[in-house]
C-alpha cells in the first residue's frame, strides 16, 4: 500500500525535531449532504527543525518514530503567504467559463 502523503500549515513547532501540522478536509454530511470542513492535527518528525510556524509543509506517513509520530516532513510546500495567494483549480476553472461565455 503506498505511503500518504498531505500538505498543510504548520501550527507548532516548540517541541525538539517536531512539528505540529493542521491537515484540512472537505467531507460531505451523510445525511444533509452539506460540505463540511473537518480539521486534524498531525506530529511530523522534523530533523533539522529547519521549519517554523506558518510554513506549508509536506508530510509523508511512515513508521512510527515515538507514541504520537508517524509521520516525517518531506519538504516545504511554500510560505502561507505564497499559498493563500496562489487560486484554487475551482477558481480557475470558473474565469475560464465566465471568459470563454463572455467572448461568445
Amino acid at each position: 500500500m503506498p505511503k500518504r502523503i498531505m500538505a498543510g500549515p504548520v501550527v507548532s513547532d516548540k517541541t525538539d525535531k517536531t512539528v505540529t501540522v493542521l491537515i484540512e478536509r472537505k467531507v460531505k454530511h451523510p445525511l444533509y449532504g452539506k460540505i463540511i470542513r473537518r480539521s486534524k492535527k498531525y506530529h511530523a518528525h522534523d530533523e533539522n527543525n529547519e521549519f517554523s510556524v506558518g510554513d506549508v509543509v509536506r508530510i509523508e506517513e511512515c513508521a512510527p518514530i515515538s507514541k504520537t509520530k508517524s509521520w516525517k516532513v518531506i519538504g516545504a510546500a511554500g510560505k502561507g503567504a505564497d499559498v493563500a495567494s496562489m487560486p484554487s483549480d475551482a477558481e480557475e476553472i470558473n474565469t475560464e467559463t465566465l471568459t470563454e461565455g463572455e467572448a461568445a
